[in-house]
């Protein structure tokens, strides 16, 4: 083995090192990311209590009776469907805003 070969082998594992430490793992770990989702379902959940726990204030009631009454019966996915048509908003929302009616129709 030559210095040359030597030289370029402590090259190859200095870049490597620099390689794996920049692609290293980024962004939040699970459990960070599973406490932004529950602070943000909390969040949420104080703004219906303040609202008086009806929903997205914003709707009449009678469509949101019809999310409740499948929320009631489990039927999470169709509720969140219902929700969606009714409000215009993204998947992400109404997904939270239905899991966060879950939670107050269980404390109910």
């Amino acid at each position: 083995m030559t210095l040359h070969d030597i030289i370029l082998i402590a090259v190859m594992v200095l870049v490597s090192a620099l390689v794996q430490r920049w692609a290293g793992p980024k962004g939040a770990t699970p459990d960070e990311a599973r406490l932004a989702r529950l602070e943000r379902k909390v969040d949420m959940l104080l703004t219906q209590l303040r609202r008086g726990g009806d929903g997205d204030a914003s709707l009449p009631s009678a469509p949101m009776d019809e999310v409740r009454a499948l929320v009631r019966q489990g039927r999470t996915i169709e509720a969140i469907k219902v929700y969606r048509e009714l409000t215009g908003e993204g998947l992400k929302e109404c997904k939270d805003a239905v899991e966060a009616l879950e939670i107050t129709e269980r404390i109910r």
